[in-house]
């Protein structure tokens, strides 16, 4: 027997969905006059955190298969915000590390796209928002 009793489980598919794509709609209108599109503000975000990621790495950190990674990351590297260099332990690895404009980028629009993110979910009071972290791990365990 199914644990969803008073929520239909396509009904909190939906829910889940569109929170999720309403905080991408706030950041990209935020990352837009910075010219930095959403997708590339995510690798530029994970790399900052971590630079020199492999792209399968890289890819499961933000959410995306590798073929959509690589266009990202090909855009990226045309605009001189990343560049790709050979894994020094395992040749056949590529690594994604920032190059200088990406860092700037990154350091120009990392606090706008937070504060962002940081407004829509004042909505939830902070034991909401930590309730809600919490049941949303637990689906993805």
């Amino acid at each position: 027997m199914s644990k969803i009793k008073s929520c239909d489980s396509s009904q909190l598919r939906y829910l889940i969905a569109d929170v999720s794509r309403r905080l991408d709609q706030a950041v990209a209108a935020e990352l837009k006059p910075h010219g930095v599109p959403l997708e590339q503000f995510r690798v530029l975000d994970a790399l900052s955190g971590q630079d020199g990621l492999a792209m399968g790495d890289l890819a499961a950190r933000i959410l995306v298969d590798n073929p959509t990674l690589t266009k990202i990351i090909d855009r990226m590297v045309s605009g001189g915000l990343v560049y790709r260099a050979p894994d020094p332990q395992d040749r056949r690895k590529v690594m994604i590390f920032l190059a200088e404009k990406g860092r700037l980028a990154h350091r120009e629009t990392s606090s706008p796209a937070h504060a962002t993110e940081t407004g829509i979910l004042t909505a939830l009071a902070q034991d909401d928002a930590t309730e809600l972290a919490r049941l949303l791990r637990q689906i993805l365990n």
